[in-house]
């Protein structure tokens, strides 16, 4: 069973949800957009959250500023990058590495900023980040992004453009994500949370 954890951060304390892995490695998982009801209590947060213990990773989940019983206010999806820092300190405290960023939607957008910002990580993996949504035209920059999730109805991630956006040419990481489509899958993957924990569970890191 996961313990439940405050995250000492700069200016906030955060709410969390930790469990050991059976090796080094760990990853924190961000959740979706804190004004839309986001929280780490998210069907897509649980399936990432299973499919990296089934893999025998350290998994920490935690609540944005201002959602539950996570302390602050929204900061725009700025001063969340902080929390992801602290969560990571945390993780670090707790497993030696390497570490990974999995973020969804909204949390997607906040660990691509953290990651450009020079937080240290080892790898990132993003389910659907919300490109029609919020300006994202810096993802191919990010570093260490390995793996792009989508589903092929969402419409806050479409397709033709996301696979443009990771294409596009300039200053980017020395190597392109990969793209995995799951069939038949909105922005919230609901009732597709098995093909989610497969791809999850499956891709090398």
């Amino acid at each position: 069973m996961p313990d439940t954890v405050i995250i000492p951060g700069p200016d906030v304390t955060l709410e969390g949800r930790f469990l050991p892995g059976a090796g080094g490695s760990g990853v924190v998982i961000t959740h979706p957009h804190p004004l839309f009801g986001g929280s780490m209590s998210n069907n897509v947060v649980w399936t990432a959250e299973r499919a990296f213990h089934t893999r025998g990773l350290a998994t920490l989940c935690f609540n944005f500023r201002g959602v539950n019983r996570s302390t602050g206010t929204y900061g725009g999806g700025e001063a969340e990058v902080a929390d992801v820092a602290a969560a990571l300190d945390f993780l670090k405290a707790r497993s030696p590495g390497p570490h990974y960023l999995v973020g969804y939607s909204f949390g997607a957008f906040v660990a691509g900023r953290a990651l450009l910002q020079g937080l240290p990580a080892q790898g990132a993996v993003f389910i659907a980040p919300p490109i029609n949504f919020m300006d994202l035209s810096w993802l191919p920059r990010v570093p260490a992004l390995r793996l792009v999730v989508a589903g092929d109805r969402d419409d806050l991630c479409p397709l033709a453009d996301l696979r443009r956006l990771v294409a596009a040419e300039g200053e980017a990481p020395a190597a392109t994500p990969e793209i995995i489509i799951i069939a038949g899958t909105d922005h919230f993957f609901g009732g597709r949370e098995d093909k989610l924990f497969q791809v999850l569970r499956d891709f090398p890191l």
